[in-house]
C-alpha cells in the first residue's frame, strides 16, 4: 500500500508541476504578445502625433487670393496734362509701369496697393504715385471708387501712404491685409503676387518662390527721369507684370511679406519686392 501511494502522489505531483509550467509559459506567451501589439500600434501612430504638415500647393495658393485678394485696389490716375504716357524703363531694371497713349484727362490704371487700415490707409510704391499732372483716384477688389485725398512719401525708400475717405462710399468695407514679418526670410520660400497686370486685369494671381534676399538694384523711369538705388530688396521668381507695381506680395501663412516693386527688362520670372517690414516702418510714423 504505501508503495502505490507514493507512485499515485507523484504522478499527481509531476501533473501539477507540468500545469504549472504550461501555464507559465502562456502567460509569458500572452505578455509577450501584448508587447509587441502595443509597440506595433505606437509605431504605426507615431507619425500621427509629427508636427509635420502636407499642404498643395493649390490650397495655400487660393487661402492666400482668398485671405489677401480683398484688399487689394488697384491705382488710376487722370493726366491734367497734355502728353503721352511711356514705359517706364531704366537699365536692366524698370517700375511696372503699363505703356500706355492717353489724351489729355484720360484715366488710366497705373499701379497696385493694399489697404492697411479700415480707416483708409492704403500702402503702394512712390513710383506710381509720383506724377504730380495726376489726379488719383482708388478702386477697390469689388470695383468701389474712392478719390484719394492725401500722399505720404517715403523719403528714403520706394514707399507710399495714401489716403482715401472711407465715407465717399458708405457701403462699402475696407478690409486690411494681415501683414507679416519680412526679417526671417528665406530662398525657397513659396509666394503668391496679386496686382493689376498690365493696367487692366485687376487682381492677378502669380506664383513663385523667393529666389534670392539682400538684392541691390537700380531701377528708374525714363520718362520722368528719376532714378532709384533699391537695397535689401526681395528677388522672386514669380511674373510680375507692369501695373504690378505697390501690390502684395504673400506668404503661405495668407501674409504680406512684401511689396511687388520692379521687373527685370530682360529676364525671365525675374522680380523685385521691397521687404514688409519697410513699409510698417513708414508707416509707423505717420
Amino acid at each position: 500500500m504505501y508503495c502505490l501511494f507514493m507512485d499515485n502522489s507523484t504522478n499527481r505531483g509531476r501533473r501539477r508541476v507540468n500545469l504549472l509550467i504550461l501555464g507559465g509559459l502562456l502567460v509569458i506567451l500572452f505578455l509577450v504578445i501584448q508587447y509587441q501589439g502595443i509597440s506595433s500600434f505606437d509605431i504605426r501612430n507615431s507619425s500621427l502625433n509629427s508636427p509635420t504638415k502636407v499642404v498643395s500647393e493649390e490650397s495655400v495658393t487660393v487661402n492666400a487670393v482668398k485671405q489677401i485678394g480683398p484688399s487689394v485696389v488697384t491705382i488710376v490716375g487722370v493726366n491734367t496734362s497734355s502728353g503721352s504716357q511711356n514705359s517706364f524703363n531704366f537699365g536692366p531694371f524698370f517700375f511696372g509701369t503699363p505703356n500706355n497713349s492717353k489724351q489729355q484727362s484720360q484715366p488710366e490704371s497705373i499701379g497696385s496697393g493694399f489697404i492697411v487700415s479700415s480707416s483708409g490707409l492704403i500702402a503702394t510704391n512712390k513710383h506710381v504715385v509720383s506724377n504730380t499732372d495726376m489726379k488719383y483716384k482708388v478702386v477697390t477688389s469689388d470695383s468701389k471708387e474712392f478719390d484719394v485725398k492725401q500722399i505720404y512719401k517715403d523719403p528714403n525708400n520706394d514707399v507710399a501712404i495714401i489716403r482715401i475717405d472711407p465715407s465717399q462710399n458708405p457701403g462699402a468695407k475696407l478690409i486690411p491685409a494681415n501683414l507679416g514679418d519680412s526679417s526671417n526670410l528665406e530662398a525657397g520660400q513659396y509666394i503668391v503676387a496679386i496686382g493689376t497686370a498690365l493696367g487692366q486685369f485687376r487682381n492677378t494671381v502669380t506664383t513663385g518662390v523667393i529666389s534670392g534676399l539682400g538684392r541691390g538694384i537700380t531701377a528708374g523711369d525714363v520718362y520722368q527721369g528719376s532714378v532709384e538705388n533699391l537695397s535689401n530688396v526681395i528677388q522672386i521668381s514669380a511674373a510680375i507684370n507692369p501695373g504690378n507695381s505697390g501690390g502684395p506680395l504673400v506668404n503661405s501663412s495668407e501674409q504680406v511679406i512684401g511689396m511687388n516693386t520692379a521687373l527685370a527688362v530682360n529676364g525671365q520670372n525675374i522680380g523685385f519686392a521691397l521687404p514688409i517690414n519697410v513699409v510698417k516702418s513708414f508707416l509707423s510714423t505717420l
